[in-house]
């Protein structure tokens, strides 16, 4: 059985095929100002690399921010629904997933069984997902790539506690300009995030296995000061971007 599975995300659109139960082709590209067109563009490439022709799959699964723009799906699968069918395929013995876009976070509590039993969303502007990251490392004149490597190289136990966007990169320029180091600051930067998102797991309850979804997990740093915060193993798939574009192909083979 061979199904698509198309991720809308706000900052980039992902896509896998399926087949049998493996990962056959995968892009991603810019979302920038038409979902639609890039969920169109990103099927046509996976299609491509393939090797095989539209009508060839049996259905076309969309999910993601953009989801309700693209209309020519064969179904739709929300976000918490595709991030944890995708942890499950990394992780068999998830319990929790983390999953950090661009514009959200979200910790999702599972049952047994790999269904959803409650889920939690940050209401604080971008305070726990990717472009707040995006938004400390211009304010430190790094890209946000080495974010993670200078937090992992800090000497000091600094912690930021902003969670606007705004409010955050004005304590950061305060903090450069009271001469703390790069290090030191994207380290207090990770910490602040890890915090509000233990908050987060505390409302939906601990567990021990957890996976994160979502483009900030390439960031050690970032996942080094959740590991230090909750005190347990974060683990990160291989295909980590993917891994709701997988859990929306994986929606497509159950119905």
């Amino acid at each position: 059985m061979i199904t698509a599975g198309i991720d809308c995300g706000s900052q980039n659109t992902k896509g896998v095929i399926l087949k049998d139960g493996e990962v056959v082709a995968k892009a991603l590209i810019p979302t920038e100002f038409d979902a639609d067109l890039a969920a169109q563009n990103v099927l046509n490439k996976i299609l491509s690399d393939a090797g095989i022709k539209k009508e060839d799959i049996s259905r076309i699964v969309i999910t993601g921010v953009g989801r309700e723009i693209v209309k020519w799906g064969d179904v739709e699968v929300n976000e918490v629904g595709a991030a944890c069918r995708g942890a499950k395929r990394a992780f068999a013995d998830t319990e929790t997933v983390i999953d950090m876009g661009a514009d959200s976070c979200r910790v999702i509590r599972l049952n047994p069984d790999g269904t959803v039993m409650k889920y939690e969303v940050n209401d604080k502007c971008a305070s726990g997902a990717g472009t707040f990251i995006e938004a400390m490392a211009r304010a430190l004149q790094i890209t946000t790539e080495e974010m993670g490597d200078y937090s992992l190289r800090h000497t000091k136990e600094l912690a930021t506690n902003a969670q606007c966007v705004v409010f955050a990169e004005s304590e950061v320029i305060s903090l450069i300009h009271a001469k703390e180091s790069r290090e030191d600051i994207a380290y207090g930067v990770h910490m602040g995030i890890a915090n509000r998102i233990a908050s987060m797991i505390r409302r939906v309850g601990l567990t021990d296995k957890y996976t994160f979804v979502g483009g900030p997990g390439y960031n050690k740093g970032l996942i080094s000061c959740m590991s230090k915060v909750f005190e347990r193993e974060i683990r990160v798939a291989e295909d980590n971007m993917f891994m709701s574009a997988i859990g929306a192909a994986i929606f497509g083979t159950e119905n």
